[in-house]
């Protein structure tokens, strides 16, 4: 069978920030990083995964390193990773002290015969890979999250006044996630996702990064999907597998990602962001979003990183 020419997509999430500088550099670096993984011949899977732990690692973003805090002051991280060669995937939810949460997904993947582990006893299995660690949150971090939680509680609807204060100027947006996906040189696809969740989301809430078919899903038949928006949305109409289900059926990556976009803001009010690859390398990136800091990347030229998409 003739190598077929890698791929590989990133996001640092959908929101409304401007892309920075040196958020930027990071996707680029995440993106040489990636594809240097699959040039050497490498499975998609992994450099999804090194491609994240890029963003991870480098504290820009919300995942990892750069993760939020919830209300009570806690840092929880969700990660997931699938395989679209043989529709393997690993998963973490609420993952304390890790700094790449993508990984521990990978050794769910790999070493259990689960797909998605949760809170204390995934924190306990990500010590027991001996997964790098991050210091937890300060005593100043946690105040403020507290603080932050006394506002919250009059509020029936915690997302709903976090939305007004954002759009007030009082709490900037943090609900972005990091992701990637990747055609390798076998023909394989991969998709991954990493978060530290809403910013100050209440202790229990999980989105949509470790749900499987939800903000991620990869299928070498279909296609790949990472996504990036407001969870509770995106979970509700399971985007990602619908995405890849309707390459499956025919559509290019474009067509089925506006589709369901469109789906999501009329029938739920959603707002989401996606990186698409279908199995023979054409791929699509769009955002309902007002930003979304993207790239992609087929080794030839320099990888474009910009932080809007249409």
């Amino acid at each position: 069978m003739n190598a077929r020419k890698p791929v590989i997509l990133v996001h640092g999430g959908a929101g409304t920030g401007v892309m920075n500088a040196a958020e930027e550099a990071c996707l680029r670096d995440a993106l040489a990083q990636g594809y240097a993984e699959l040039e050497r011949g490498a499975p998609a899977v992994r450099a999804v995964e090194i491609a994240i732990r890029v963003l991870e690692g480098s504290g820009l973003f919300n995942a990892g390193a750069g993760s939020v805090l919830q209300l009570d002051g806690g840092r929880r991280m969700d990660a997931s990773l699938m395989d679209g060669r043989d529709l393997r995937a690993g998963a973490v939810a609420a993952v304390e002290g890790s700094r790449y949460p993508i990984t521990v997904a990978r050794h769910v993947m790999d070493e259990t015969d689960h797909v998605l582990l949760a809170g204390k006893p995934a924190t306990r299995f990500a010590r027991y890979c001996r997964i790098e660690r991050q210091a937890p949150p300060t005593a100043a971090a946690r105040k403020a999250a507290l603080a932050g939680a006394r506002k919250l509680a009059f509020a029936s609807k915690s997302w709903s006044l976090l939305q007004k204060m954002q759009r007030a100027g009082r709490l900037q947006a943090a609900c972005e996630t990091v992701g990637a996906v990747a055609l390798d040189q076998e023909g394989n696809l991969a998709a991954g996702a990493s978060t530290g969740g809403a910013g100050l989301m209440l202790p229990g809430r999980v989105g949509d990064t470790p749900q499987v078919g939800s903000g991620v899903y990869a299928d070498n038949e279909g296609g790949a999907v990472s996504m990036t928006g407001r969870g509770e949305a995106i979970i509700r109409i399971a985007v990602a597998k619908e995405i890849v289900d309707r390459m499956e059926a025919g559509a290019i990556p474009n067509r089925a990602l506006q589709f369901v976009l469109r789906k999501l803001a009329d029938r739920i009010n959603g707002t989401a962001g996606a990186l698409v690859l279908a199995p023979n390398g054409r791929f699509a990136i769009a955002h309902t979003t007002p930003r979304m800091s993207a790239g992609h990347w087929t080794g030839k030229g320099r990888p474009i990183i910009a932080d809007r998409f249409r």
